[in-house]
């Protein structure tokens, strides 16, 4: 839900605003988005990612929920991911940051997860695509409880290449084979649509 405000927000104006509520909002093009509002499956289904990615071995100090993301669009716009696995490179950036907040100058993080929720299909989709896309982010996980399905996007040579599971359909991640340690990816599209 976009918030009424005066005018538009410059980036530096988002990052001092303060409404004196416990809010979490996106900046889209100088406009605040209301993010704070999560469904109990959008919830659970990050929750079960986050543990199930800590299980294959990713480092907790990569794992993080509800970091900022800096991108470029008609002006810089803050995204809010439900779900991050960062590089070491940014985990490292990131340590003793007073606001999570990943900064355009910083790497990009590996993997952004975004659980769609109703009505913000076209942003899940079609916006934050091509603002991950420029940022260069590797893997960009659209999980749709709406359409029950998990769109895997992969960076390959400078676009995504869109990889649709259904059902019992198993994910293939190319990012995620790198990155574990500890057993093996064997997730299906249910599994992940149900949190569970």
């Amino acid at each position: 839900m976009t918030v009424a405000t005066q005018k538009l927000l410059t980036f530096e104006e988002f990052l001092n605003y303060d409404d004196g509520t416990d809010a979490l909002y996106e900046l889209e093009n100088g406009e605040l988005i209301d993010m704070s509002a999560e469904s109990e499956i959008n919830r659970r289904i990050a929750v079960f990612l986050l543990i199930y990615f800590s299980q294959l071995g990713i480092s907790p100090s990569r794992l993080t929920m509800k970091t900022e993301v800096v991108v470029s669009s008609t002006r810089l716009s803050v995204r809010v991911p439900d779900l991050l696995i960062l590089s070491e490179e940014l985990a490292i950036a990131l340590e003793g940051a007073s606001r999570s907040i990943i900064l355009i100058d910083m790497p990009p993080p590996s993997l952004v997860v975004e659980v769609v929720s109703p009505n913000q299909e076209k942003r899940d989709y079609r916006y934050k695509r091509s603002e991950y896309a420029a940022r260069g982010i590797k893997e960009y996980w659209i999980i749709d409880p709406i359409q029950q399905q998990v769109v895997v996007l992969e960076w390959v040579e400078g676009l995504y290449e869109e990889h649709v599971y259904t059902d019992e359909q198993r994910l293939i991640s190319p990012l995620l084979s790198g990155l574990v340690t500890e057993g093996r990816l064997e997730l299906t599209a249910a599994q992940i649509l149900k949190g569970s």
